[in-house]
């Protein structure tokens, strides 16, 4: 039976001790469950309101499968959740304005002392929108399962977060080094931030692009470890623009001269995306990039965007990265007209094992 579940009042458990150690662990790593948030704004999404929330409960259906899926949803719409989703789900009463769970939620690190989770600051991506419930959402999260929050000195995104669990973290410069989040902070102040609040022993920088969305351009967006030493880049699928084929030649030389935390160079493998002329009339906003996938328990969720070739080559070389997980073609349309996919749409919270 779906649950709803107040968030306790009163302030969130602080942080550990200064000292502490903390490790940031990797997408693979065993999940207690998964979190997705129910897009509440219709100034955000407007007449595609109704249609991405079928986006997301398609979602939290297929990923139910695999692991729990917990819902944050504002009071108004627990009964459109528990509708929409059916019974198993559990769904939290926590506000939210819009349901890009990855850049809202908390990023999740080990401590000495168990799971804690880690707030960003999130500001509306360098205050491009207006998200005062978003904002909270971490906190909440965290006050309420009773975990420790780290509140982070600088201003960036999970989604910008890219880590191998084993102290290397991939990021880029255009969404972290700017005015709209850390004015007047430098590269170098921001890395010492980053391997602080997340046990990182490495920072690979990649440029990104500013505006080129809203994010300012994530790295999840762009590359993703399949595991230590083994990275997945996006590329520019025909009818791409001449930003994207630069950033990726620049990624590509990045990386292929960069070694990881413990000193290994990287294997650099093309995850090429699908042909705009394949894939129907979309909006200027749309997400085409096989990258943005998201790994649970057992399984890989990778979009589907209707150029059959590049979708079945898609999920192969998943297939071969991921052995022993099911690869699940998920369409997600309208999620994807919003400017964001499986990735940003969802938060795992680590199992300690």
């Amino acid at each position: 039976m779906l649950t709803c579940r107040p968030v306790p009042p009163g302030e969130p458990t602080l942080a550990p001790p200064g000292g502490s150690e903390v490790r940031m662990l990797e997408e693979i790593h065993p999940h207690a469950r998964t979190f997705m948030a129910w897009p509440a704004r219709r100034r955000i999404w407007h007449a595609d309101l109704a249609e991405v929330r079928r986006d997301v409960a398609g979602l939290v259906e297929v990923i139910s499968r695999y692991e729990p899926v917990v819902v944050l949803a504002c009071p108004a719409h627990l009964d459109e959740v528990r509708h929409v989703c059916g019974p198993g789900i559990e769904v939290l009463a926590i506000p939210v304005d819009d349901l890009w769970i990855r850049d809202t939620g908390p990023t999740f690190v080990a401590t000495e002392d168990g799971l804690a989770g880690v707030d960003t600051n999130f500001n509306g991506w360098g205050r491009k929108q207006i998200h005062t419930r978003d904002a909270q959402v971490a906190r909440q999260v965290l006050a309420h399962y009773g975990l420790p929050r780290i509140e982070a000195a600088l201003v960036t995104e999970g989604g910008n977060l890219e880590c191998d669990g084993r102290g290397t973290l991939m990021t880029t410069e255009s969404a972290i080094v700017n005015g709209n989040r850390n004015p007047d902070r430098t590269r170098e102040q921001l890395e010492a931030d980053l391997r602080a609040v997340l046990g990182v022993r490495k920072v690979i920088w990649l440029p990104g692009i500013r505006g080129a969305d809203i994010t300012d351009g994530h790295v999840d967006t762009m590359v993703r470890f399949a595991r230590p030493g083994v990275v997945l880049l996006d590329k520019p699928g025909p009818g791409a623009s001449a930003d994207r084929i630069r950033l990726y030649h620049e990624d590509c030389e990045i990386l292929e001269a960069s070694t990881d935390a413990d000193g290994h160079r990287f294997e650099v493998i093309d995850l090429v995306e699908p042909d705009w002329a394949e894939i129907g009339n979309r909006g200027k906003e749309f997400f085409a990039s096989y990258v943005n996938y998201y790994v649970v328990n057992g399984a890989v969720l990778v979009p589907v965007f209707g150029d059959r070739a590049a979708d079945r080559r898609a999920a192969g070389l998943l297939a071969d990265c991921y052995p022993g997980r099911e690869v699940v073609p998920v369409y997600i349309d309208t999620l994807a007209e919003g400017g964001g996919g499986i990735h940003c749409a969802t938060q795992q919270q680590p199992r300690l094992l």
